[in-house]
């Protein structure tokens, strides 16, 4: 009787097998093992089974080990990258960074930031809407296609503490990526293997909301 242990075949005596093998375990590869030997023992003298098909059930079990431990390498890979990324990203706390954000804290001090433009505006403007759908807005007046600066400074637009959505208001450009400089000052790994960086200008970011790394200088105003 034709059997296959990859597919519980049924047995010589007609009745159903259920095997599950685990290719990564010592025990799923005894037990294979031991049900090869018993179905080439067990087999019909008068109509041997095709030794051709013992060679594909191995092979499967190959293929199935080597899939196994392919899966395993590549999470212990990818949890060795999570550690070196922790440990890289830790070296830069103090730094300060450039981080792609629509919103900004403010505490008093000056936010540098820049607005990136696909296109040339005639009339741009960054606002800022604060928790009460207060809107102030910083001109940047008529520029290219590029990556422009700018400057929040709160005393000069009277910006009270707190956080503020930003968005640049140009009719060639309404979802204009903004970047606002801030200082890394830690960084937390969640329970879940998900990298958080707090960022003092604009709160929890991910790491790739961070766009460029600058020196070192924890004693300075941003």
């Amino acid at each position: 009787m034709e059997t296959n242990l990859f597919t519980n075949a049924a047995t010589q005596n007609g009745g159903a097998t259920g095997v599950a093998l685990n290719g990564a375990s010592n025990e799923g590869r005894d037990m294979f093992t031991k049900l090869l030997v018993a179905q080439i023992q067990n087999q019909d003298p008068l109509s041997p089974q095709d030794p051709a098909q013992f060679v594909q059930q191995l092979t499967q079990l190959s293929q199935t080990e080597a899939l196994q431990n392919l899966a395993n390498l590549t999470s212990a890979n990818a949890s060795v990258l999570q550690s070196m990324q922790v440990l890289a990203m830790g070296a830069q706390v103090g730094a300060d960074v450039m981080v792609q954000s629509g919103s900004v804290t403010i505490d008093g001090d000056k936010v540098q930031g820049t607005a990136t433009l696909s296109s040339g505006s005639a009339k741009t403007t960054l606002v800022l809407t604060g928790a009460g759908g207060q809107q102030y807005e910083v001109v940047l007046g008529t520029l290219p296609a590029g990556t422009h600066q700018f400057t929040i400074d709160p005393a000069k637009l009277n910006l009270p503490a707190g956080t503020y959505a930003m968005r640049i208001a140009s009719e060639s450009n309404p979802n204009a990526p903004i970047a606002v400089q801030g200082r890394l000052d830690s960084v937390q790994l969640g329970a879940g293997g998900n990298m958080t960086l707090q960022i003092d200008t604009v709160g929890e970011v991910a790491p790739s909301a961070i766009t460029a790394f600058r020196a070192k200088n924890p004693t300075s105003a941003i």
